[in-house]
C-alpha cells in the first residue's frame, strides 16, 4: 500500500568538506544500531557533503554503501526497507575542501598529488575524530557497528566540540572527557 514518507534536508548538509556523521538505524524490534562516519577519505583528494554520502551508505554500490554492509553482518540479511528508520547526525564541515589548482583533472600529475598533499592533514585530524567518536559511544554502551581503525593523532582541541554536538543526540556522551 503506497504511503507518504516526508525528509527535511537542512540546505547546510549539501555542503562539501569534512564531516563527521552517526547513523542511527532502528530495526523492526527496536534495536537501535550506529554507524560511525565522515567524508574527506582516504581515496582522493575530495570531501564530500554528507547528502552525498548519505546516498551512497544506502545505495547499491558495494564499495561506498558501508552501512548497509555493516547492517548485514550485525542484523542478518533483510531489505533496507523492512527498517524501521534511519536517522543520520551529521557535524561540520570542520573543514572545508581543499581548494584545487583550476588546471586539476582527476587522478592527473602534478595537480592531483598537490591536492593530495592539502588534503591529507585534514584527513588524518578527521580520521583520528572518527576514531574517538566511535569509540566514545561504544565504552557508552551505544552498539556501534564498526570499528575505526586509524593511526592518526588526536588533537585534543578537535574533540570537545565534537563530543558536545553529539552529545545533544547521544546523551551519554555528555561530560566524556
Amino acid at each position: 500500500m503506497p504511503k507518504l514518507h516526508h525528509l527535511r534536508l537542512p540546505g547546510g548538509m549539501t555542503e562539501r568538506g569534512f564531516w563527521l556523521y552517526v547513523w542511527r538505524v532502528q530495526n523492526s524490534a527496536g534495536t537501535e544500531l550506529l554507524y560511525v562516519g565522515r567524508t574527506g577519505d582516504n581515496s582522493s583528494p575530495f570531501a564530500a557533503s554528507t547528502y552525498r554520502r548519505m546516498g551512497q551508505h544506502l545505495g547499491d554500490a558495494k564499495n561506498t554503501n558501508a552501512l548497509l554492509t555493516h547492517l548485514s553482518a550485525n542484523d542478518g540479511e533483510r531489505p533496507i526497507h523492512h527498517y524501521e528508520e534511519f536517522e543520520m547526525f551529521s557535524y561540520g564541515p570542520i573543514f572545508p575542501e581543499v581548494d584545487r589548482h583550476p588546471d586539476f583533472v582527476y587522478r592527473q600529475s602534478p595537480h592531483w598529488e598537490d591536492a593530495r598533499e592539502l588534503h591529507e592533514p585534514f584527513r588524518d585530524r578527521m580520521a583520528a575524530l572518527e576514531k574517538k567518536l566511535a569509540g566514545e559511544l561504544k565504552r557508552c554502551g551505544y552498539r556501534v557497528m564498526n570499528s575505526v581503525n586509524s593511526k592518526a593523532v588526536l588533537d585534543p582541541a578537535d574533540w570537545p566540540p565534537v563530543r558536545d554536538s553529539f552529545a545533544e543526540h547521544f546523551e551519554r556522551l555528555k561530560g566524556r572527557p
